[in-house]
């Protein structure tokens, strides 16, 4: 990811020197399709830690004024590998889907260079868990969660439709982890950093 922040931040240089204005308004429609990677913080549990994980991210922004907007976040299934607490032993996997909804703020609607901030709900739905042979003869279940999101971000317009985002957020990731053949039941705090670069269009 870090080679394709540097890359965003040379295209993002080039927009705002060389391109012309453009304002966001109501009713406009905005399409972001990139890469996307999910960093759970490092202390998940006294029994687990959950590894990062990167997928195909996108999402749609509806404005309802200039400066409001909504924004509805999906991305293809995430794999994350689960260890035990030091990292050394990898205990199982599972994927995720993380519909995020939120409602947005977006700052300097004139400019090349559209900042915003944005807070609201997110549902991460686990499926396909999985444990290794470190765990022989054990099914492994994640319950989904429900939490608050919060995220910072900015486009940066590349010509008059077109334009590049670079987006951080954090999500209020919980479940509850069972292993029913061992009578085992604990709590993961995943709370991921999450972040994405996109290229995005303005309808």
């Amino acid at each position: 990811m870090n080679k394709l922040f540097r890359i965003f931040l040379v295209l993002a240089g080039l927009a705002l020197i060389s391109m012309p204005a453009q304002a966001y308004e109501k009713g406009d429609w905005l399409l972001r399709v990139g890469a996307g990677t999910v960093n759970p913080k490092s202390s998940n549990s006294s029994v687990v830690s959950v590894d990062s994980g990167a997928t195909l991210v996108f999402n749609g922004t509806y404005f309802f004024t200039p400066n409001i907007a909504l924004e509805v976040l999906a991305a293809a299934p995430f794999s994350h590998d689960i260890h035990d607490p030091t990292g050394a032993v990898k205990l199982g996997e599972a994927k995720h889907l993380p519909p995020t909804f939120s409602l947005q703020y977006h700052f300097n609607t004139t400019g090349k260079f559209h900042p915003y901030v944005g807070a609201g709900l997110n549902y991460t739905l686990f499926f396909d868990e999985e444990t290794t042979s470190a765990l022989p003869n054990t099914t492994l279940s994640l319950d989904d969660s429900i939490g608050l999101a919060a995220q910072i971000g900015a486009d940066f317009d590349l010509t008059d439709k077109m334009f590049m985002n670079l987006d951080v957020r954090w999500a209020d990731i919980d479940t509850e982890a069972s292993i029913p053949e061992a009578a085992l039941n604990f709590d993961v705090e995943i709370d991921p950093m999450v972040y994405s670069l996109t290229l995005g269009w303005r309808f």
